[in-house]
Order: C-alpha cells, then structure tokens, then sequence
C-alpha cells in the first residue's frame, strides 16, 4: 500500500515539476491570456450579479455584513484560482475546463504536452 501511495506521489510530483519547467513561446503566452481573461470575466460577472441581487435585498444596516463577507470570500477563491504565473497555467486551465468555465477550443495552438497535461488535469 505504501509502496503504491509513493508511486502515485513520484508521479505527481514528477508531473508537477516537468509543468513548472515548461517554456512558452510569445504565441502561446498571447492565447493563454486571451483564454485566462475569457474566463476570469465570465466569472467575475456571474460574482457582480450575485452581488447585485444580493444588494438589492439589503434592508437594513446590518443586511450589509453578509454581502460585504460574500465577497471578501469570492475574492479570495477568484485569487487562489486565477493564478496566471506560467508555471501554475497548466493547471488553472485543467481547473476551468473541468469546471466548464473555458472549452478546450479556447487553448488551441497550445503544444501538444501542454494540452496533454491540461487534459489530465482536467480529468480529475
């Protein structure tokens, strides 16, 4: 059992660290911010309209301490997801299409290890 549990960190791990060490030509840096953007705004828009039927439900002072917590919270989700360091894309993308908030078709013109990477993640 342990033997399988360390097999499976290895290899983890060792995908983590040939992900960090991938290079991205100029085009490919282009596409990634284009396809980031695409889905960070789509999600920062459905937060704006919570926010608004959320404010538009407050009725007293005190109504204003939930929306004000709502979105510290999404603010710091958005944060820790939307990570645009080069070394963390591969798998904010796997995040975004497995949660259907960017289609593959978006990351078209990636490299094949890129996109063979981001398929597994998202597969998880």
């Amino acid at each position: 059992m342990e033997a399988l549990e360390a097999r499976r960190t290895g290899g983890y791990r060792a995908m983590r660290e040939l992900i960090r060490e991938m290079k991205w030509t100029e085009a490919e840096k282009k596409l990634s911010r284009r396809a980031f953007e695409v889905a960070l705004q789509a999600e920062l828009a459905e937060v704006l309209e919570d926010f608004k039927a959320r404010a538009e439900g407050a009725q007293t002072p005190e109504d204003m301490w939930p929306i004000e917590h709502f979105l510290n919270q999404r603010r710091r989700e958005l944060d820790a997801k939307y990570d645009y360091r080069y070394s963390q894309l591969v798998s904010v993308f796997g995040r975004l299409i497995r949660e259907g908030r960017l289609m593959e078709a978006h990351l078209e013109g990636l490299s094949q290890d890129k996109l063979e990477f981001i398929r597994r993640i998202a597969s998880f």
